[in-house]
């Protein structure tokens, strides 16, 4: 049985008497446990983990003096993990020193992702093991000038926040690859008729360690079937008379592409007042020809086709304002009679861009998805 200190006495009164001078001041009553120091379990831990060896080398070092002081028990622990932390951050020294994290943390995030759409870049052509359709887990850059699955025309980057779905991430992809096409490739008269849209989209996998990339690129639609050269027609590789010609005839191809889904019998409303905007793009592309000071062989054709779309103009002003839909189908049709007619073939010969149209539907094709 232990004998209680004396009110007042400067030291607690062991069951041998009081500790001898110089010794730590600390007093616990015989046969009570000896308590584990918290830090020199967690040093051990951090130690055997090799996590945050920083820290766990300095909570052991403050474990061993709590433990001095107190009494408490976990020497061997906080030494362990002093030591353990200490081999620790020499190992992390010399692997931030070589690269080998960098790598590393790339190696598994790529794993994680299980694509490489946020490498791809705008004009980077590459091929895929597994092709375009279904889902793309690995993509390999190639250069362009030989076969290859596909040619990346531009990359979209969603905002963030939750996974929209499959279908919402199409929508965007439907809604953002076509109009962006054109800039790439603004030629569209020298687009083969088998090459086709596809995306690469993120996953709900994906989402999750950051790939916010829809890549849209140009890919062949027939089976085993690579594309060869690059497809990019823009300033990079076009001069300028050739974009000047272009912008205007995408702006008209693109306005043409506005007409309305319902026929003329069920809605010349809608019809009229797509008239009227064919008509006042017209009437922009026409002062755009006629502003442009053109090369010599060049003047004479582009004058002839600036008059070619004067008469088509006038047509559908006459269509926008028809009083029935038969008189509408009469200015229509005189009016489409021009679109991609001699004049614009003629046009673009002197100007060295692709002179065979392209076959009705040829340039509309269905689009297609892949998920990475």
């Amino acid at each position: 049985m232990s004998i209680p200190p004396p009110p007042g006495s400067q030291h607690p009164q062991g069951p041998y008497g009081p500790p001898p001078a110089g010794l730590p001041q600390a007093y616990r009553p015989y046969g009570t446990p000896v308590s584990v120091n918290a830090l020199a379990v967690a040093a051990l831990v951090l130690g055997v983990l090799c996590f945050l060896p920083a820290a766990g080398l300095v909570l052991g070092l403050i474990a061993l003096r709590q433990i001095r002081r107190s009494g408490q028990s976990g020497r061997g622990m906080a030494v362990a993990g002093a030591v353990l932390s200490s081999v620790g951050i020499v190992l992390w020294a010399v692997v931030l020193s070589t690269g080998a994290a960098n790598k590393a943390w790339e190696g598994f995030k790529d794993g994680a992702q299980g694509n490489e759409s946020l490498s791809l870049e705008k004009g980077d052509c590459f091929d895929a093991p597994g092709g375009l359709e279904g889902d793309t887990y690995d993509v390999d850059r190639v250069p362009c000038e030989g076969g290859h699955d596909g040619e990346v025309f531009a990359v979209v980057t969603l905002p963030g926040g939750t996974f929209p779905g499959d279908a919402g991430i199409t929508d965007v992809a439907d809604e953002k690859c076509y109009a962006l096409q054109d800039q790439y490739a603004m030629d569209t008269w020298a687009m083969p008729a088998e090459v086709d849209v596809y995306y690469l989209m993120p996953s709900r996998e994906s989402w999750r360690y950051g790939d916010r990339a829809i890549t849209c690129v140009f890919g062949n639609t027939e089976a085993n079937t690579k594309l060869t050269g690059s497809l990019r027609g823009d300033p990079t590789t076009l001069d300028t008379d050739q974009v000047v010609f272009l912008s205007t005839a995408n702006a008209l191809d693109a306005a043409l592409y506005e007409e309305p889904g319902k026929t003329p019998e069920d809605d010349l409303a809608a019809h009229r007042a797509w008239a009227t905007r064919i008509h006042d793009v017209l009437g922009e592309q026409i002062d755009a020809l006629r502003g442009r000071s053109w090369p010599a062989d060049a003047r004479e054709p582009v004058a002839a086709l600036a008059e070619d779309m004067e008469d088509a103009r006038e047509e559908w002003k006459r269509a926008s304002t028809a009083g029935d839909v038969d008189a509408y189908y009469a200015h229509y049709d005189k009016a489409y009679a021009s679109v991609d007619g001699p004049a614009t073939v003629t046009a673009r010969k002197a100007l060295g861009l692709a002179a065979t149209p392209p076959v009705s539907g040829e340039d509309e094709g269905g689009d297609s998805e892949a998920q990475v």
